[in-house]
């Protein structure tokens, strides 16, 4: 079977082109149930699932945010607009990072942050991530694009039959060696965060 590795790089990339997030106007003003919640969330995010049948977020998965410290208890059973962007924050690191982590990072902020109402709040905090984020996929493309020519280049000692897997075997080590290193820089991070402090802590 022949595998069209320019046509996957390209998908990628227009993939990374079409990144976007949920944007804070986008969040209804008013508080959500919990099944109002999932169906928001479901709604926005559902261009990020793998598999159609992949959830997004469930009513168990939101308890148990909760009771782990991820995530303030909702008020009359009801959840914020803040609470939202908290479960946003979560279902990214959840990906690659484990609850107790998570938990690390997001307890100092929705400790500071959470139903604030400075000038700088969680509506901010999310907004600056964001575009933090959207300002590297210029420079991530043109990442990607190297790797995979470098990859292409590899293994030229093969087999014809084989050379194609065995570069695309390439790439994706290389992808996930620097995800790999990513993570270990991110749990050392995580690892070096002084025990209480936090925003609005003494140094």
């Amino acid at each position: 079977m022949t595998i069209n590795t320019d046509d996957i790089l390209n998908s990628i990339l227009e993939s990374i082109s079409r990144i976007d997030y949920i944007k804070p106007e986008s969040i209804p003003d008013i508080d959500l149930y919990m099944d109002q919640v999932t169906t928001f969330m479901e709604a926005q995010l559902k261009s990020s699932k793998r598999y159609e049948d992949d959830k997004i977020l469930t009513k168990t998965m939101i308890n148990n945010y909760a009771k782990n410290n991820l995530l303030p208890p909702p008020v009359k059973k009801k959840y914020s607009k803040e609470h939202i962007l908290v479960l946003i924050f979560i279902y990214y690191f959840k990906g690659f990072l484990a609850i107790k982590d998570i938990e690390s990072i997001l307890r100092p902020i929705t400790n500071r942050f959470f139903n604030n109402d400075d000038t700088f709040n969680m509506t901010t905090l999310y907004e600056e991530v964001c575009l933090l984020e959207k300002a590297q996929i210029d420079s991530m493309k043109e990442e990607l694009a190297e790797l995979y020519k470098i990859s292409e280049n590899s293994c030229q000692g093969a087999r014809d039959e084989d050379k194609e897997y065995l570069q695309l075997f390439m790439f994706i080590c290389s992808l996930s060696f620097d995800v790999y290193v990513k993570k270990l820089l991110i749990e050392k991070l995580i690892d070096e965060l002084p025990a209480g402090k936090g925003p609005g802590k003494s140094k």
